[in-house]
């Protein structure tokens, strides 16, 4: 349930400015944001969905935790790209249909999900949305007391919702995930579901339930150090690092950087980047943490540390999912559009698009840093102009 009871964030945004007894513009320059902005968060009768990231602002200038502000589950399913997935949506949801010809097998599903991992790994959206549906009906048709078709299951619904996560699709991407954790085997496979699902909560703007849910599960499977598998490692590292991730947006400082701490020293019993089974979601090591060390400085505005972290790492392509080193490389942009230095934000974003074209076109963090950017700048160069145009920013 939420933790209040007004309707719109900005009820309580003026309620709690309030009590700080700020104006408007005080509390722009407080949280470092325009004035217009909360002017119009503020408005009567209005509802303005924004991201996280500037909610957390907000929550950090009036010294309380992000989750008192936020109205609702931040983010609602992304209506450009509702339609791209209605037939993933229907193959998760309906009966399964009338069957001609021969029954799908372990084997041949195995095989067929096998096939599908690189589109998964290289962020291959519309090819996904055309295999996923008849490949869900397939795993959906396999013998469900089998322990072996259980498990090929668990692992495409891990797919599934951690893809649907990534478009902005949540409630389904919460279907495919509730399924996955109900077809379950073991400890380990029920903690990837929950991986996946913490992540889903951050993306929903849900702190309290994601600080809650990584916080009881990393204590659930918290290994022996002493006898740790890789696996069991890989996965307590990564409940630690959706617990930072909570803590550090809900404003608890202190409970971010102990996790984090706590993560590194998985990451270091591993000694290197690790995908249990060949899992790209689960590759963890010391790579991924310091990945997310430096998330955690851009989310407490030190654009300095974030350049700075972020040359430190591999200058080459570093063993970690695309997704991970792409929005590390978000966050080295905004730094540099934070710093005024557009042509360098400029260029990473461009290194994106050469690399993960479907991904970035659903990224609405990297739409506000070009959005800032343009704000800024009366005149645009080129690459500017090229950028906001292929990620689809008005000019």
């Amino acid at each position: 349930m939420p933790e209040h009871t007004d309707s719109t964030i900005g009820t309580r945004l003026r309620a709690a400015r309030a009590r700080r007894g700020l104006t408007q513009k005080e509390l722009a320059g407080l949280a470092g944001v325009s004035v217009s902005l909360i002017r119009k968060l503020e408005q009567p009768g209005e509802d303005y969905d924004t991201r996280l990231e500037t909610v957390r602002k907000l929550a950090t200038a009036l010294r309380m935790p992000t989750s008192k502000l936020i109205a609702r589950d931040a983010g609602p399913d992304d209506e450009d790209t509702t339609d791209q997935w209605e037939p993933v949506r229907r193959a998760l949801t309906a009966p399964l249909p009338d069957r001609v010809g021969e029954e799908p097998t372990i084997e041949g599903v195995t095989d067929a999900l096998n096939a599908a991992l690189p589109l998964f790994a290289s962020d291959r959206f519309v090819e996904l949305g055309s295999v996923l549906p008849p490949l869900l009906r397939d795993a959906d048709a396999l013998d469900e007391s089998d322990p072996d078709a259980r498990a090929v299951r668990v692992r495409l619904l891990q797919l599934t919702g951690w893809l649907l996560t990534q478009t902005r699709q949540y409630e389904s991407a919460a279907e495919a995930l509730d399924r996955s954790l109900d077809d379950a085997t073991d400890r380990l496979q029920a903690a990837a579901t929950v991986n996946t699902r913490c992540w889903l909560m951050l993306r929903q703007g849900q702190l309290a339930e994601a600080r809650e849910l990584a916080t009881r599960w990393a204590d659930e499977i918290e290994p022996r150090m002493s006898k740790a598998t890789p696996d069991e490692l890989s996965l307590w590292g990564w409940m630690l690092l959706r617990l930072s991730a909570a803590a550090v947006r809900d404003n608890r400082p202190g409970e971010a950087k102990d996790a984090m701490r706590l993560a590194r020293s998985a990451a270091v019993a591993l000694g290197r980047e690790y995908a249990p089974h060949a899992d790209f979601l689960r590759t963890f090591g010391p790579v991924t943490v310091a990945l997310k060390r430096t998330e955690n400085e851009a989310l407490n505005d030190r654009p300095d540390q974030v350049i700075k972290l972020s040359a430190a790492l591999p200058s080459s392509r570093v063993p970690t999912t695309s997704t991970n080193w792409n929005r590390h490389l978000l966050d080295v942009a905004a730094a540099y559009s934070t710093k005024r230095q557009y042509a360098e934000a400029c260029h990473v974003l461009e290194g994106i698009y050469e690399k993960s074209p479907q991904w970035l076109l659903h990224q609405r963090y990297a739409r506000d840093i070009v959005s800032g950017m343009i704000e800024r700048r009366r005149i645009l160069t080129p690459k500017m102009q090229h950028i906001a145009d292929v990620i689809g920013v008005p000019l």
